[in-house]
């Protein structure tokens, strides 16, 4: 079984900057896809940004220009760092992963609020 945990949610006034960490454990076999969605209170999840093992990234429309996916293969390990932060981008954090044949998904989450 892997676990995901993540990290690094806060409040933050519009215009500032969070840095999340998620960290996968447990049966890995092969990490390919990592990835962050977020849901936002009475919205669908959406997916936030993408990266591959090759380093090939993808963002959402909304968050292009302000948020960068980032990973660390030997800590299995995904990052977003989020800047110029808008107060539609509160919502619940959650990453991914995908592995040959299987996805995992974090079940926790972090908190971002934008707020001032």
């Amino acid at each position: 079984q892997v676990q995901l945990v993540e990290s690094g949610g806060g409040l933050v006034q519009p215009g500032g900057s969070l840095r999340l960490s998620c960290t996968a454990s447990g049966s890995i076999f092969r990490i390919d896809t990592m990835g962050w969605n977020r849901q936002a209170p009475g919205k669908e999840r959406e997916l936030v940004a993408t990266i591959t093992t090759g380093g090939s990234t993808y963002y959402a429309d909304s968050v292009k220009d302000r948020f960068t996916i980032s990973r660390d293969n030997a800590k299995n390990t995904v990052y977003l760092q989020m800047n110029s932060l808008k107060p539609e981008d509160t919502a619940v954090y959650y990453c991914y992963i995908k592995e040959p044949g299987r996805y995992t998904y974090g079940v926790q989450g972090t908190q971002v609020t934008v707020s001032s």
